[in-house]
């Protein structure tokens, strides 16, 4: 036979009928075991702590909450990940201090460089989250005409750019 490199077919090499494969899976089929759920994926619980709870369906939160008795240090991510979003949301800046002095004291030492980061411009910080102006507008066009430089792979001068954030 062309390609069988001298090996028997399968046919030929399988011991058994199908009713005795059948017999064999049934009796797996039926006998008890535990069956354990897998675990949720790292991007799922990270989606979960991020959205708000009442936007979260009773699976996802009772899953959420699963996690969160099984790993204290996901559960004080979470308490912190969700202060963090309500000062964001209700603009209250000058909780920060709490909030900051709160992550000291768990031992989550990625958060502990956060904050650290935040001290180092705390005063920025706090305006950012209480004052209602902000640089988003700025940004979108830095972003646009980036985006438009890197369009045209940096064989361009400065004309042709001026030329196509005007004309854009």
């Amino acid at each position: 036979m062309p390609g069988s490199c001298g090996r028997r077919s399968f046919h030929s090499a399988t011991k058994g009928s199908y009713q005795r494969v059948r017999a064999y899976l049934q009796e797996k089929r039926t006998s008890p075991q535990t069956v354990a759920a897998r675990a949720p994926s790292p991007r799922s619980v990270a989606g979960w702590i991020l959205r708000r709870p009442e936007n979260l369906t009773e699976i996802e939160q009772l899953r959420l909450k699963t996690v969160r008795t099984h790993c204290p240090e996901l559960d004080a991510l979470t308490r912190h990940v969700r202060s963090f979003a309500i000062m964001l949301a209700d603009r209250k800046g000058e909780c920060l201090p709490e909030s900051l002095a709160a992550v000291r004291q768990d031992d989550l030492p990625s958060l502990h460089t956060l904050a650290a980061g935040i001290d180092r411009d705390r005063d920025a910080v706090i305006a950012g989250l209480t004052l209602p102006w902000n640089s988003g507008v700025v940004e979108g066009h830095v972003n646009r005409i980036k985006m438009l430089k890197r369009q045209m792979f940096g064989r361009a001068g400065f004309d042709l750019l001026r030329k196509r954030v005007l004309l854009a």
